[in-house]
């Protein structure tokens, strides 16, 4: 099902507090000893488990072979000593029952055999209470807040909101079996439950199963909620995750129905940023409209959200239209009306000129990713492992209207299996210095951008170059991987330097080709200051 995957933990009870509280009360099982070698060996100490678990097709290599009150040096040196007694034995074999034993569980779960422990999750969304029974050894095992619960009591009674209610018997399964299947919808309560109840192998699961489905397609969206709820929780790692996807995906992002539950924060904080990707600046000021008239937020912030805008990045003609069109623009004129007189001055004078009295060495003069065909092209590269490629693209000089007419051509060198100097082979007439071969796997992948000429026009302008890489998953074409270098170097240190692009099923690669979008960024310098 599109969306849905197994999270495992098989060993996540041995970590941090769970695994310290275990070798304390228990030191025959050690940290090296497999988590459900340790589920057994207790559950056959309790009554009524040695016959809820007794089966000829149970491999008895489960039931841990010494008592609880044994060192576990004892046990790693006889697994060593059995390693050691079964190399260089072609008769060998290892016999492994784990379904077998893994299906015994969940029938001790399903079928309340040797319960002695009952949970009552009861819900706002039932009048009736779900009534698990179970066994307070697993419980424990897993997670130290049932440990704590079940100390002295056997029924406990547990309240949880109907989102988390409604997936606590996968969450019980989970703790019986380590394994559980979720979809997108059920990420945050699986992750709630994880963490209310210190789950921590299943916690991570979920973080990790949240990062990776991120461009996973659903009707409502579902990342700007994955943020929202990664900042509550302060998971740093998902926010990142989130806000970085949002940021190189936002043209796909702003056309869908999650834009509009986009929080004030999250939405200065991608307003902020330089490596935006999408059609253009005017796309952006439309999608903000669009927020504040559905969201209808307080002036200040109304105002500080199109201050956030880059009006120079927009045509002198497109800005006429929107203070003459814009309901949102007329409401807060006074807040933006110095950013619209600058964003002229900008289009009128030459940008030398205008660099001598304003500070150009600002975010508002910083284009950024615009797909718009005078920032760059796309380039589509067929079966990318075979040979070397070059192709050749024209870009305005930069945004201000004053250099509307002027173009610069940008030719650009693709190699599969560039060598660094380090690794190319050394002539020498010795044989001892013979030629040595260089495998393919020696090389990386290189591409060169260059301007085809130099101009007069490119005093007070340096170009950064940005290369993004679209990858499909879960059926789309979205940007995971951006390279950014400025006009002192011509490439990427680090371009596709994890990339095997001679499997064809390369995570970056689409039908055996490359896809790439390059985009050239004017950036202004002042070279000389005039006292104002």
């Amino acid at each position: 099902m599109p969306g849905a995957r197994s999270v495992h933990s098989g060993d996540g009870i041995r970590t941090g507090y769970r695994a310290e509280s275990q070798r304390r009360r228990h030191p025959a099982i050690s940290q090296h000893t497999p988590a459900w070698d340790m589920v057994v060996s207790a559950l056959l100490l309790q009554k009524g488990s040695l016959l809820a678990l007794k089966d000829t097709n149970v491999p008895m290599s489960f039931v841990h072979p010494h008592p609880l009150g044994t060192s576990s040096a004892l046990a790693l040196g006889e697994r060593r000593q059995e390693k050691a007694d079964f190399s260089g034995d072609s008769t060998a074999a290892t016999i492994n029952h784990s379904l077998t034993l893994l299906q015994r569980l969940q029938e001790l779960l399903q079928n309340g055999n040797g319960s002695d422990s009952v949970l009552r999750v009861r819900s706002a969304a039932s009048d009736e209470p779900k009534v698990f029974h179970t066994h307070q050894l697993l419980l424990s095992l897993q997670s130290e807040v049932f440990e704590s619960l079940l100390r002295n009591q056997s029924v406990v009674t547990l309240y949880e909101p109907p989102e988390t209610a409604a997936l606590f018997e996968k969450f019980i399964r989970y703790l019986y079996c380590g394994g559980v299947s979720i979809l997108l919808h059920q990420a945050i309560p699986m992750h709630q439950l994880a963490s209310k109840y210190r789950v921590w192998g299943l916690q991570r699961g979920v973080a990790e199963y949240m990062r990776t489905h991120l461009a996973s397609e659903s009707s409502q969206g579902h990342v700007v909620g994955w943020y929202h709820y990664a900042v509550r929780v302060g998971d740093a790692a998902l926010q990142e995750s989130c806000l970085q996807f949002l940021a190189w995906n936002l043209s796909a992002v702003l056309g869908s129905a999650e834009w509009g539950s986009v929080s004030v924060e999250l939405l200065l904080l991608l307003l902020e940023r330089s490596d935006l990707v999408l059609h253009s600046e005017l796309e952006l000021y439309t999608a903000v409209e669009g927020w504040l008239n559905r969201r209808q937020p307080e002036a200040p912030v109304a105002e500080r959200v199109l201050r956030a805008i880059r009006y120079p990045m927009i045509a002198p003609s497109q800005l006429f239209r929107l203070q003459a069109q814009s309901a949102v623009l007329a409401r807060h004129r006074a807040a933006v009306q110095d950013l619209l007189f600058q964003a002229f001055q900008f289009h009128a004078a030459s940008p030398l000129h205008f660099a001598k009295y304003f500070d150009v060495n600002c975010s508002m003069f910083l284009p950024r990713n615009y797909l718009a065909p005078s920032w760059g092209s796309q380039w589509v590269i067929t079966n990318p492992a075979r040979d070397d490629r070059s192709t050749s693209f024209q870009t305005q000089l930069g945004p201000s209207s004053h250099d509307a007419g002027k173009r610069v051509t940008w030719n650009v060198l693709f190699s599969p299996r560039w060598l660094p100097v380090s690794l190319r082979p050394v002539y020498s007439d010795s044989v001892a210095g013979a030629i040595q071969p260089v495998r393919i796997e020696d090389g990386r992948p290189r591409l060169v951008i260059t301007p085809a000429m130099s101009s007069p026009d490119f005093a007070g302008v340096t170009f950064q170059k940005t290369v993004l890489v679209g990858v499909r998953q879960q059926g789309r074409v979205l940007v995971k991987h951006a390279y950014s270098f400025h006009q002192s170097s011509d490439e990427a240190a680090d371009f596709l330097v994890h990339a095997d692009l001679q499997k064809r099923t390369s995570e970056y690669l689409i039908d055996n080709s490359l896809h790439l979008h390059i985009i050239i960024k004017p950036v202004y310098h002042s070279l000389i200051k005039v006292k104002k």
